[in-house]
């Protein structure tokens, strides 16, 4: 039985994904679940965390947003039994890679599936809600009637993010990089009160989002990065359709609270001013604090995972995937995602 893993080189640079044959197949002892895997979305790997965590190892497994059967049950499992189908996501230190047939699992990272969804939706919407729950929810105190802006909502991210911000009565504004993903966000109204494309460089985004709010600032920021530095000093071109630090501390409100994954932004003594003066909150959005404190394992689980589920099968969330992927193109799929290539979530299908 052959699971995908990724080793990394001594340079920290250079990344290699291979099949490799299992030596120890998994068992279901104790809480641990035996689960033959239906679906596999594809993530980013965040290999400077793991370097943090001191969890690097020579192979790493890959995959963990997971779907599929229960074949078996440890003695102490409560909450599952054979043949049930499950949705979850494995804890950083999983030894088993989600691409596999078969893995094991402890029975606090799985939920049931429901019968309604389908395995790619599942495993293709699972993170990106446990993401948009965070960030809107326990980050921002999302509720009816605020103004919310969530840049780059064409993601995977965005677009759940989106129909969390709707279905919760917000009004929510979104930015498109690129005309394909305008196209992609105007069919996504009444849930979208403006769609601002950012690809022609004349859009400005402060100005946008006070004429949208009467000059009063939004509420809630999503962002998808930040730029810190002016156009002229930011080397990146992929940078160059983000929006500037500076714009974000203009068009929030009295109060708001921006959500940010940018892990090394830096705030100046007068940004820091700007928010003092308007009251407003900066958090980071770190999804895997999930699974990085045992403390929360009961939230994680109850509130967030059930709850994606539950919104998925009703059709509040439908995520933006692509054509599901065989198992032999996962390797070169993975490399795609590790590069930041592509918009729509990437699904392996067994």
């Amino acid at each position: 039985m052959k699971g995908l893993y990724f080793q990394q080189s001594s340079t920290n640079e250079k990344i290699t994904f291979v099949f490799q044959e299992r030596e120890n197949l998994p068992v279901a002892e104790d809480n641990y679940v035996k689960l033959q895997v239906k679906a596999c979305a594809l993530s980013h790997i965040n290999t400077k965390l793991l370097a943090e965590m001191k969890m690097e190892k020579d192979f790493f497994p890959v995959g963990r947003e997971i779907a599929g059967i229960v074949l078996d049950v440890g003695s102490k499992v409560s909450f599952f039994q054979p043949d049930d189908e499950v949705v979850g996501i494995l804890p950083l230190d999983s030894e088993d890679p989600g691409l596999c047939e078969v893995v094991r699992v402890h029975e606090h990272y799985l939920v049931h599936k429901p019968e309604k969804v389908s395995w790619t939706e599942a495993a293709g919407t699972v993170r990106d809600g446990v993401r948009a729950y965070t960030a809107l929810h326990y980050l921002s105190r999302l509720a009816p009637g605020k103004w919310v802006l969530i840049m780059d909502g064409a993601s995977a991210l965005g677009t759940i993010a989106i129909q969390l911000a709707h279905h919760r009565g917000a009004r929510v504004i979104s930015t498109a990089c690129s005309p394909e993903d305008k196209q992609y966000l105007e069919g996504l109204r009444p849930a979208l009160a403006r769609v601002i494309d950012v690809s022609g460089g004349k859009a400005h985004v402060a100005e946008s989002c006070l004429e949208e709010t009467g000059g009063l600032g939004v509420d809630i920021v999503l962002d998808a990065g930040v730029r810190l530095y002016s156009k002229d000093d930011e080397p990146a071109a992929e940078l160059q359709l983000l929006p500037h630090k500076h714009d974000i501390l203009t068009l929030l409100g009295v109060g708001g609270h921006w959500v940010t994954t940018e892990e090394n932004l830096q705030l100046d003594p007068p940004d820091s001013h700007c928010l003092f003066l308007k009251g407003a909150t900066v958090a980071f959005l770190n999804d895997e604090v999930w699974n990085l404190s045992n403390v929360q394992q009961g939230k994680y689980l109850l509130r967030v995972l059930k709850d994606v589920m539950e919104k998925l099968a009703t059709g509040v969330f439908r995520p933006r995937l692509d054509e599901p992927i065989p198992p032999y193109e996962a390797k070169v799929s993975m490399e795609g995602v590790q590069k930041n290539q592509g918009r729509k979530k990437q699904v392996v299908q067994f």
